[in-house]
């Protein structure tokens, strides 16, 4: 995710990190080349275009907008899901590290924080479609055998939590707190596998990219007769804007990835790590992440 201060004038002019313009640069570039060839046959031939009308574009251009604006949309609210289904595990996990302190065995309240971390981990690395279980072996051991390391997670603790019940170290009372906390991590975690497993419809999407590729390619012809040299200006800059939004729909689609835009999915983990074992008394702690040239991962 991009963390950085509101540029200036200049900054918006010219910063290229975070911005989609050099993964879509060869695209524009092709597209301003055609409209130059156009302009240029058409200086030479000014008969093949005198009767090529811009209204259509008009009308296609308007229509593309709105679908693109409702697609972007609903690519933004997939990223603002996925933010406040990571935020939401911060708050069951750390109302568990309060709740933890019934426990009165050290060895037990431990067990219950790690593996809380190890979950984190091994959440992140599913969604990541990385190593669950070398995510989480460093925190719970839980085995690799298992379909779902991060809710096998859960279920050792559940299971820890439920014989602390049965022998009277904790509360009937105590207990329905702990597992409410873990049934809210579970549902996190469906929540989070849903939007990424389920993306948008393909023909959705496929409909969008062939329409904005035909517009900008067949533009330049409406504008090559009334506009002249100043088509491939223009049509560089309608380019950038139809190729930029739609890069920044297929960045937010994904919200769990390793894009610029994409969630600090590593940060929020690297929090949740730090406030565990502060809670587990250690001092010496991992350094929270910081921006890397804008960048929190």
């Amino acid at each position: 995710m991009i963390v950085r201060p509101k540029p200036n004038l200049f900054g918006i002019l010219f910063s290229l990190k975070g911005s989609i313009a050099k993964r879509i640069a060869l695209r524009s570039l092709l597209v301003t080349l055609l409209a130059s060839v156009i302009v240029l046959v058409e200086t030479l031939h000014p008969a093949y275009f005198s009767k090529v009308n811009a209204t259509p574009f008009t009308l296609l251009g308007l229509s593309l907008s709105i679908f693109m604006s409702f697609r972007n949309n609903a690519c933004y609210d997939r990223w603002w899901e996925g933010r406040k289904q990571l935020g939401q595990m911060v708050i069951e996990i750390r109302s568990l590290i309060r709740e933890s302190h019934i426990f009165t065995q050290p060895a037990e309240r431990e067990g219950l924080l790690r593996g809380l971390c190890g979950f984190a981990h091994g959440l992140v690395a599913r969604l990541r479609l990385e190593d669950e279980a070398r995510a989480i072996k460093p925190w719970i051991n839980v085995g690799a055998s298992h379909p779902n390391l991060p809710d096998r997670v859960l279920q050792t603790l559940g299971a820890h939590c439920s014989d602390a019940a049965q022998q009277g170290r904790i509360s009937d009372w105590r207990y329905t707190q702990l597992e409410t906390r873990l049934v809210g991590l579970s549902q996190v975690q469906a929540a989070c596998e849903r939007i990424k497993s389920t993306p948008l419809p393909f023909p959705y999407t496929l409909l969008l990219h062939r329409t904005i590729y035909l517009f900008c390619i067949l533009l330049p012809f409406a504008m090559a007769e009334p506009l002249g040299w100043l088509t491939p200006i223009f049509t560089a800059i309608v380019s950038y804007t139809f190729f930029g939004l739609d890069e920044i729909g297929d960045d937010l689609e994904d919200p769990f990835g390793f894009d610029e835009n994409d969630l600090p999915c590593n940060a929020i983990v690297r929090t949740l790590e730090r406030e565990i074992l502060a809670a587990l008394g250690e001092t010496d702690l991992p350094a929270p992440l910081e921006p890397v040239d804008y960048i929190l991962t």
